[in-house]
């Protein structure tokens, strides 16, 4: 078999949805996190739309219980689309129909028991299978000129190694974040160290891992008996780190704007710059913030 043909294609990506968004209480005690809107569209819809536009065919959801507005989200609201076609509203019905994935594209499985971010993966074992993935985390907006994982995936054809997204943080503040040590590996960056919130000072780099991941199936096999680690919960960094001692591990450093938006200031923020970023809503927004003094 040539080498063309033998290269592996991401075509699945992860969303783990099943975090209880206690930050946004009591906003979420009946809506999901992930359904909370930026501007006109559910977060949630913000991360597959990145998806979608980096070519993803398959949607894998790993929800928790209250989560069914997702995956109704992802699904024909039949009394919604007949009374849009009623009343001539060709435009509203064309944004739904456009942001709908198609017919067995996506799935749902369910992560019983919050035990953290690598048991969510894990419970996406049996829909992935044993090919590449991509796994994206909800609370992590990206916004750029291209798309993050658009990138990670050009970045894959090349070396078929696993990728994590990164960013530039401050100095002083890795001691927050999980932070990646780099060395320049042909014409990328090979990730030499992962450390999870190292004490100030010892950071190998200022380079923030940002919520995107590209990673091979072997991690399931890992995670399937990987120990318990911070907060009692299967880390994912964990077990990346012991991939790591087997595959090659490399950094996509993404340009452009990242917003948290599991944290009430990112979320906001997240509404003021992609509102300011929007055709329609930027000039009535600055007159609005001009009104008000800021």
């Amino acid at each position: 078999m040539s080498q063309s043909t033998s290269k592996a294609r991401i075509r699945k990506a992860v969303f783990p949805v099943a975090g209880l968004g206690t930050r946004f209480l009591p906003a979420t005690k009946a809506v999901p996190k992930e359904m909370l809107t930026v501007v006109d569209r559910p977060v949630i819809q913000h991360v597959v739309d990145e998806a979608r536009a980096a070519g993803i065919e398959h949607f894998i959801f790993v929800t928790g219980r209250n989560k069914g507005a997702i995956e109704d989200h992802f699904d024909i609201q039949y009394e919604l689309d007949r009374t849009l076609r009623d009343r001539n509203k060709i435009k509203e019905l064309q944004l739904l129909e456009i942001d709908l994935p198609g017919a067995g594209q996506t799935s749902f499985t369910r992560q019983q028991s919050p035990l953290g971010l690598g048991h969510a993966v894990w419970c996406a074992r049996e829909i992935v299978g044993n090919e590449p993935f991509a796994l994206l985390l909800p609370d992590m907006l990206h916004h750029g000129d291209a798309p993050c994982l658009k990138g990670m995936i050009d970045s894959f054809d090349r070396h078929q190694g696993n990728i994590v997204a990164v960013y530039e943080v401050p100095d002083n503040e890795t001691h927050q974040y999980g932070i990646v040590g780099i060395e320049q590996k042909g014409g990328d960056l090979g990730i030499t160290q992962m450390v999870e919130k190292p004490a100030k000072g010892t950071a190998p780099s200022n380079l923030a891992i940002s919520g995107r991941y590209i990673l091979k199936p072997e991690i399931f096999d890992i995670l399937a008996t990987q120990e318990r680690g911070s907060g009692g919960e299967i880390q994912l960094t964990d077990a990346m780190i012991t991939l790591a001692k087997s595959q090659e591990f490399y950094a996509h450093l993404f340009d452009g704007d990242i917003y948290d938006t599991g944290m009430k200031i990112g979320f906001l923020t997240a509404n003021l710059a992609l509102g300011l970023a929007h055709p329609e809503l930027a000039a009535p927004l600055r007159a609005a913030i001009k009104r008000m003094g800021l």
